[in-house]
C-alpha cells in the first residue's frame, strides 16, 4: 500500500510543478511593464453602502489623480448612513465627479450589480476603471498606468488590489499571502490566454464589453460576482490583459479579524462555484494537489517510507515553489510574503477548508 501512496505522491507533486512552473512561471518570470500613456477617456466608477468614513478619505485621492481626461462616478447604493451626503459634497467641490443616486429596487434589492448596471450606464466616458470604496490607488498615475494596457484588442485590464501590511500580525500576512496567490493564478492564466477573474478593486474594460454580454443579467441574481463572474464570461485571450507596475496598484485596509477574513472568504469561495467548466476544474485541481501533497508527505514520513526521496521530493517542490512565489511577489511589491510563504501557506490551506465545509452547512452574507 505504502508504494502506492508514495507513487500517488509523486504524482501530485508533478502536477504542483506543472502549476508552478508551467502556469504561475507565465508571470513570476515576466519581464517589468512600460508605462505608455494613452490618454483615453475614463470614468472611474465607484460604488459605495455604507461606507461613509472611507469615502471621506479615498475619493479625494481619486479626485487628485494626473490624468488629462477622466470624471469620477461615485454610485450611492441606498446607504443608511451619510455616504449620500458626503457625495453630495464632493460633487460641489469636483466638476468632474457625477453622482449616482439608486434606490432600493424590490426586484434587485440589496444587488450591487444592479446598483453598478446603473453607474456603468451613467458614465460618459468610453473606458471604465473600478475600484471599491475602501480602496486607495497606490500613486497619481494610477490612472495612466491601468490605461496604457489597453490597445485596439485588448479592451478588458486585470489589475493588482493588494491589502496594506500591519506589522505584527500573522492574520495579514496570511490575508496579504492569500491575496498575492490569487493574483499569480488570475495573472497566469490571463497570459496564457485563458482569463477567468479579476478583482472589483483594481479592474477596467471599454464600456462596449459591458453591453456585449448584457452585463450583468446572466448572474444578476447571484449577489457576488459583478467582477470575477463578469470576468468569466466576458473575458477571452484576444480581449484580455494584465497591468502589474506598482503605479497601477491599489490597496484597501485588511480586515482585523480571523472572522471578518473568514467571511469575505466564504463569499468569495461560493461565487467561484458559478464559474466556466475548466475554471472550475483546474482551480478545484491546484487546491486538491496542496492539500494532498502535505496529506502525504505526513504519511509517508511517518510510517519512515522510502524518506530519502520523499525529502528529496520535498526539497526540490519548496525550492521551486518559492522561487516562483518569490518572484511574483516581487513584481507585486510585497517581497515579506515570501519568507512567510511555509507558514502561511498551511494556514491558508487550513482556512479553505474550514470554508468549503461551513459554505456546505449555511450560505454566506453578501453586500447588504
Amino acid at each position: 500500500m505504502l508504494i502506492y501512496i508514495f507513487y500517488f505522491f509523486i504524482a501530485i507533486v508533478v502536477v504542483q510543478l506543472f502549476y508552478y512552473l508551467g502556469v504561475f512561471g507565465k508571470f513570476a518570470f515576466a519581464k517589468p511593464q512600460l508605462i505608455k500613456p494613452k490618454n483615453l477617456p475614463v470614468s472611474v466608477i465607484v460604488c459605495a453602502k455604507n461606507e461613509e468614513e472611507n469615502v471621506k478619505k479615498y475619493v479625494p485621492l481619486l479626485a487628485q489623480q494626473d490624468y488629462p481626461d477622466f470624471e469620477i462616478v461615485l454610485i450611492d447604493d441606498a446607504s443608511s448612513d451619510e455616504t449620500l451626503e458626503v457625495f453630495e459634497e464632493f460633487e460641489k467641490e469636483f466638476s468632474n465627479i457625477r453622482l449616482v443616486k439608486v434606490e432600493n429596487n424590490e426586484a434587485f434589492w440589496g444587488n450591487k450589480k444592479y446598483a453598478l448596471t446603473l453607474g456603468i450606464k451613467a458614465a460618459k466616458k468610453d473606458y471604465l476603471l473600478f475600484t471599491d470604496a475602501d480602496c486607495f490607488p497606490s500613486s497619481k498615475d494610477w490612472i495612466t498606468s491601468m490605461t496604457s494596457q489597453f490597445t485596439m484588442n485588448k479592451t478588458i485590464v486585470l489589475g493588482y488590489g493588494g491589502y496594506e501590511k500591519v506589522e505584527r500580525s500573522f492574520l495579514n500576512k496570511i490575508i496579504r499571502f492569500e491575496t498575492v496567490l490569487t493574483a499569480i493564478q488570475y495573472f497566469s492564466w490571463a497570459k496564457m490566454g485563458l482569463p477567468y477573474m479579476g478583482v472589483g478593486r483594481n479592474l477596467a474594460y471599454k464600456k462596449e464589453e459591458f453591453f456585449n454580454v448584457n452585463g450583468f443579467i446572466d448572474h444578476i441574481q447571484i449577489r457576488s460576482g459583478d467582477d470575477d463572474l463578469f470576468i468569466n464570461q466576458a473575458a477571452n485571450k484576444t480581449n484580455t490583459t494584465i497591468s502589474y507596475t506598482p503605479e497601477s496598484f491599489t490597496y484597501s485596509e485588511p480586515k482585523k479579524t480571523y472572522k471578518e477574513w473568514f467571511t469575505q472568504k466564504r463569499r468569495h469561495i461560493s461565487t467561484a462555484e458559478h464559474y466556466k467548466f475548466f475554471d472550475k476544474m483546474q482551480l478545484g485541481l491546484f487546491f486538491i494537489s496542496q492539500l494532498f501533497f502535505f496529506l502525504l508527505v505526513i504519511v509517508l514520513l511517518a510510517f519512515q517510507f522510502q524518506w530519502i526521496a520523499v525529502l528529496a521530493i520535498l526539497a526540490t517542490r519548496y525550492t521551486v515553489v518559492w522561487t516562483v512565489i518569490g518572484f511574483s511577489a516581487g513584481k507585486l511589491k510585497e517581497k515579506d510574503i515570501k519568507i512567510w510563504f511555509p507558514v502561511v501557506e498551511i494556514a491558508l490551506i487550513l482556512t479553505q477548508i474550514n470554508i468549503f465545509i461551513t459554505n456546505i452547512f449555511s450560505k454566506p452574507v453578501y453586500w447588504k
